[in-house]
């Protein structure tokens, strides 16, 4: 670490590509232990869209078992590339939008940063919808049967309803103010108390369904050929709800003390992961019992159980605390980040997690969160399109093309000479290799919308698996177009994919 911090300061970065949130971290700001790693996520997991992910598998038509075997396959998954790009962030103390621009060029590593942050303002948005929903659960009946409950047709939703959600908004950026540090804080304090409250819920569908038995008599609906259509795009959907935080995991794992601390931090991500989805499929299943339809959306769930005031507060306050915890670390710093990267002298973190918040309003989350279908096919396997290209490319390019080996002093240099600054800034053939990774999704995307009629089973297979698509597509065309530009240098060829550095 030292040895990194002294390559930092014998370099005199740029300031407009650099200030003191995208600086190397110091050993002094090493804060981050295995516990507190494994803190974050599970006050990352335990949240409402988490159950919602895998009660809709049920709501979807799998039984319980089936559900939590494709969550925790995909978590199983997930964790290598977590744990490999977190490792980038611990070596060298940077964060995500400091690391792109090895593989996508000093300008080019807006591109990737800000189409993650787009994903994360989406997640942010519907977060907060959640945190809304938990407050608009204290109003009594008659004011939520009043007009001001009635969804207006132009807006999508209810005066009442879009007002809890612009509380809960403000609520959350006094949070986030306080930083790394506060997050730290947060995350450590709420895990233990996120578990007794799962608990709660848990021993509650047990004692109200008549045990574990009949808790989990809900068979599968599918068909062997309807389930396989089903699992595919369900393991992408699962893999997308912490596909985008595998990309910015640097963010926080380059306050890690160790490389240790952060990969058995991240190693409990599948258990928790798995624990956690078995509440929400078995108690999802339990509704079936209890109420004699199946209740996925965890909302609507408590606001049937009933119970007195003091019931709803405890509610509430469990359903707000899920919900910052999820989405301050896994929504705000990496578009804030991103932001600063964009334009340091304009952008604080604070100033972009305000944007955030803003642009998160702009995606409507009400709509995006309407039903299980809409939530699983189109938002998360949609989102994973993106996401996938830039994961595949940025390990392609740190453990394949370099090895692991990254120039701090380089990172942080404007000079057409330097080592990423490639053809004018931008790495021509990682933002190929990312289009040509997105590109042939969209069909398959525009297809699940309705914009068109039909395409090829092909494309829509695809589609079905965005995620691996684009993963192992631009990462192999990426690496493809890097050692082909090797190769002409090596001949003494002039690259036409850029010019050499």
């Amino acid at each position: 670490m030292e040895t990194i911090q002294s390559q930092f300061d014998d370099t005199e970065p740029e300031q407009t590509i650099n200030n003191d949130d995208l600086k190397p971290t110091t050993t002094d700001k090493r804060t981050f232990s295995w516990l507190e790693m494994a803190s974050l996520w599970v006050g990352l997991v335990v949240g409402v869209s988490g159950y919602y992910v895998a009660g809709s598998l049920v709501d979807l038509g799998m039984a319980w078992w089936q559900g939590i075997a494709t969550v925790v396959l995909a978590n199983m998954i997930l964790l290598v590339p977590l744990i490999l790009t977190g490792y980038a962030g611990t070596r060298y103390g940077i964060s995500f939008p400091v690391l792109v621009r090895a593989s996508f060029g000093i300008h080019g590593a807006h591109v990737p940063a800000l189409l993650r942050s787009l994903i994360a303002c989406g997640w942010y948005g519907i977060e907060t919808w959640i945190g809304g929903q938990a407050i608009f659960l204290l109003f009594p009946q008659t004011v939520k049967e009043s007009a001001l409950s009635q969804t207006l047709p132009w807006l999508g939703t209810s005066v009442l309803e879009f007002c809890c959600f612009i509380v809960f908004w403000i609520a959350q950026l006094a949070i986030f103010w306080n930083g790394i540090d506060g997050i730290r804080k947060l995350e450590k304090f709420s895990a233990p108390i996120l578990i007794i409250l799962t608990s709660c819920l848990l021993i509650w569908s047990y004692i109200e369904a008549g045990g574990f038995g009949r808790m989990l008599s809900l068979s599968s609906r599918l068909s062997s050929s309807e389930f396989w259509s089903l699992f595919f795009p369900s393991l992408t959907a699962n893999i997308s709800s912490w596909a985008t935080l595998s990309l910015n995991i640097p963010d926080f794992t380059r306050y890690c003390k160790s490389q240790t601390d952060q990969m058995i931090g991240q190693a409990g991500l599948p258990i928790f992961r798995g624990a956690f989805s078995f509440v929400g499929l078995a108690v999802t299943s339990s509704t079936e019992v209890i109420f004699g339809r199946v209740i996925s959306n965890p909302i609507t769930l408590l606001g049937e159980i009933g119970g007195g005031f003091l019931t709803k507060i405890v509610v509430v306050f469990g359903l707000t605390l899920a919900t910052i915890a999820t989405n301050i670390a896994a929504n705000v710093v990496a578009p804030a980040n991103a932001l600063v990267n964009l334009s340091p002298s304009t952008f604080t973190i604070r100033r972009g997690a305000l944007l955030t918040a803003v642009v998160g309003i702009v995606f409507q989350p009400w709509r995006i969160f309407g039903s299980s279908e809409s939530f699983v096919y189109t938002w998360l396997v949609g989102s994973s399109a993106l996401v996938g290209p830039i994961g595949g490319i940025v390990l392609a390019d740190f453990y394949l093309i370099k090895k692991r080996n990254l120039s701090i002093k380089q990172l942080y240099s404007l000079s057409p000479n330097g080592e990423y600054y490639y053809s004018g800034g931008y790495n021509l053939a990682a933002m190929a290799a990312l289009v040509l990774g997105i590109l042939p999704v969209i069909p398959g995307f525009l297809h699940k919308v309705g914009l068109l009629s039909s395409v090829p089973y092909s494309l829509v297979l695809i589609y079905d698996n965005s995620w691996f698509f684009g993963f192992f597509s631009a990462g192999i065309i990426y690496c493809i177009f890097s050692l082909f530009k090797r190769k002409l240098h090596k001949d003494g060829i002039e690259p036409l994919i850029y010019p050499d550095t």
